[in-house]
């Protein structure tokens, strides 16, 4: 332990008497989180939905082929209550619920009109007004079809006065603003998070390397892991100290809403940075130049990052896309920060994902370990 106490020692010191890369490390996440917060925004093309049909009727089954109909919105599961309707949104297994009350037929025919509901996750609030528009053009469409078709009690009503025959009533949950920099802050933290992270460590060994340093340190008595443990402790102290800026600037700036346990979140963050940080090494480890080790860490980082789910959803990739991102630890992060801080959920619905990281953290670090060659023994 004291052999990796004075080595994480010299990191700081090689770190710190390099004004660029202390510049790197401090100011460009906070400028950049300045500006894409501002700058970012992102689409969706299908919207995962749960079916609450109290009626079991022709006309409630017909409003829900019509939704279905348009390709817009995808019906995940049916039930006849609302129980399991707030973890179905917690969890993120669907985006919109459709509440269809007892009597909706009954009440189209004997009042003319009938109340529906349309209860959207809010989180994603750039994109809900485009839910909610999908929505009301295809009901807005069936109404008048059951205008023409249904015997509906309006014998002294004239065609003018007529009101449409469904009252779609909308709930946005989580983000009722529908202010896109909640959804998009703490993805963007993440993002630079990896970014600085991945980019440092991956040219960390390549640059001692290239200094000479390395062979001083490897006619040292020091192990495989302590050379290795002293690469990854100090850049995972500055990484976290990076992530608490942003969580403060989200918080402060953006207002971003904290409503979970920021506990889970620092579990979160500091399991996902072993599994970054022990990346970026394992490319250091692997590459013989600076050169050519930041063009694999760009290369895994635009990969990750555009298959996280921070710019398009995941949920409307291609199949073979969206089982390729269950590998990707960024959209498992980036899952979970958005999970606590937005929804509050807790380590029932976010442990499965951090063992996950846990387990890719170990993974990466052994990699990293069995790749670091000593050239002297």
């Amino acid at each position: 332990m004291r052999t990796i106490l004075f080595l994480v020692r010299k990191e700081f010191l090689q770190i710190f008497r390099d004004r660029t890369t202390v510049f790197q490390i401090f100011m460009i996440p906070v400028v950049q989180l300045l500006v894409l917060a501002n700058a970012a925004t992102f689409d969706v093309k299908q919207v995962a939905m749960l079916v609450v049909d109290e009626d079991h009727t022709t006309v409630s089954s017909g409003l829900v082929q019509r939704l279905e109909a348009g390709r817009q919105f995808r019906v995940v599961r049916y039930t006849s209550s609302d129980a399991g309707v707030d973890h179905a949104l917690l969890d993120r297994e669907v985006t919109a619920v459709l509440h269809i009350p007892r009597y909706f037929e009954e009440d189209l025919v004997r009042r003319g009109r009938a109340p529906v509901q349309l209860v959207l996750n809010a989180e994603e609030g750039a994109t809900t007004g485009i839910v909610q528009s999908y929505a009301n053009s295809i009901l807005a469409s069936y109404a008048r079809e059951l205008d023409r078709t249904l015997p509906l009690a309006r014998s002294g009503t004239s065609a003018t006065a007529r009101v449409a025959p469904l009252d779609l009533r909308t709930q946005r949950w989580y983000n009722p603003t529908r202010n896109y920099k909640y959804w998009m802050v703490p993805a963007l933290m993440v993002s630079l998070t990896t970014i600085i992270g991945l980019l440092l460590t991956a040219q960390n060994i390549t640059r001692e390397n290239e200094l000479g340093t390395l062979e001083q340190l490897n006619v040292t008595p020091m192990t495989k892991i302590q050379f290795i443990a002293a690469k990854l402790i100090p850049f995972w102290i500055l990484s976290m100290l990076i992530f608490s800026i942003g969580l403060a600037i989200g918080k402060l700036v953006f207002g971003i809403p904290m409503r979970g346990n920021l506990l889970i979140v620092y579990l979160a963050a500091a399991v996902y940075l072993i599994v970054v940080l022990g990346m970026g090494l394992g490319i250091s480890t692997i590459t013989r130049t600076q050169q050519q080790s930041m063009f694999v860490a760009f290369f895994f980082t635009l990969i990750f990052l555009l298959m996280s789910g921070l710019f398009t959803p995941v949920d409307s990739m291609p199949d073979w896309a969206q089982r390729v991102a269950e590998a990707n630890p960024v959209k498992h992060f980036v899952s979970i920060m958005r999970a606590v801080l937005m929804r509050g959920a807790g380590l029932e619905t976010v442990g499965r994902p951090i063992i996950g990281l846990g387990i890719a953290g170990v993974a990466v670090l052994g990699l990293a370990v069995l790749r670091y060659r000593k050239s002297v023994a």
